[in-house]
């Protein structure tokens, strides 16, 4: 079994939550390796060209040029300790999800808590006077508008569930979603400012999306038909493509095949002769009902 066979079978056996954390984690590896390899080429240039493809630029006519970058810029990491603790946090907060909501809905809070970031950065930049002059080079990457969606979100819908924290002890999600929102969101703002914002959107979305769902109302819905329709148009697509062939056997092979089943048969009829019917394997007994179907 080839390695990719493995990763492909990985893949599509795991979780939602699994597999969000598997795509950031892919495309973290992949922007490392083009990373070392304009490194050693001395063209690091290249690699910067290369991220700006993921990032969600904060230039409003650049964004018209690259829409997918609202998407793209979730899954996107530099550092290896930027990815690794929005995947810790998505793992803890999203195990916690997955145990009063669906694989669905975790999925419908990443994405549109990531763009809801996204736009409050992108916005917020071309509203105050402090970022005008930042527009032009500015980018946003990373997963935390869509994490502070997730940790929001499950902690406004159970705020009573209990978490054991080391040393601490005992502790409200909500109290935890609080202190987390606070830290990365308010602490040192004038440092990663964009970052910043883009956490309030993501958490303002995963607020939003509680209240609604509390109401009956689906937030998500609409995302839902559209990965639905993705997700049944490449199914089309690859049963569309699987064409099996098979070769037309040689009058050798086909004499040799009759000979060998006419074999099988007389042996079965000799089988009859001594013992009977009922003597027969149930293999046996269908094999010589296929038989007689073919004569009759």
């Amino acid at each position: 079994m080839s390695l990719w066979h493995n990763i492909k079978k990985t893949f599509s056996d795991a979780n939602k939550l699994n597999r969000l954390i598997y795509i950031n984690v892919a495309v973290f590896l992949f922007l490392s390796a083009i990373s070392i390899i304009t490194y050693l080429f001395n063209d690091e240039a290249f690699s910067m060209k290369v991220l700006r493809l993921f990032a969600v630029p904060a230039s409003l006519r650049t964004l018209a040029m690259k829409p997918w970058t609202l998407i793209t810029y979730m899954f996107t990491h530099k550092d290896i300790l930027h990815i690794l603790f929005n995947m810790l946090w998505l793992y803890w907060f999203g195990r916690i999800f997955l145990e009063y909501l669906d694989q669905r809905k975790l999925v419908v809070v990443y994405i549109l808590g990531g763009i809801s970031g996204a736009i409050v950065y992108v916005l917020s930049f071309n509203i105050f006077p402090v970022f005008t002059s930042l527009i032009p080079e500015s980018v946003a990457i990373g997963a935390s508008a869509s994490v502070m969606a997730v940790v929001v979100a499950i902690a406004a819908y159970v705020p009573n569930y209990p978490v054991h924290l080391l040393l601490i002890g005992r502790v409200k999600i909500i109290w935890i979603a609080v202190g987390i929102f606070v830290l990365t969101s308010f602490m040192d703002f004038s440092v990663n400012s964009g970052g910043k914002l883009a956490h309030m959107g993501g958490a303002l979305f995963g607020y939003l999306y509680i209240v609604n769902l509390r109401k009956g109302k689906d937030p998500g819905r609409t995302l839902n038909r559209i990965i639905d329709s993705i997700a049944s148009l490449f199914k089309a697509r690859k049963e569309k493509m699987k064409v099996s062939y098979s070769r037309k056997k040689t009058d050798y092979e086909y004499n040799k095949a009759k000979a060998e089943r006419q074999e099988k048969i007389d042996r079965i009829l000799d089988k009859i002769s001594k013992g009977g019917y009922d003597s027969l394997t149930k293999e046996e007994k269908d094999l010589l009902f296929s038989e007689s179907q073919k004569q009759n």
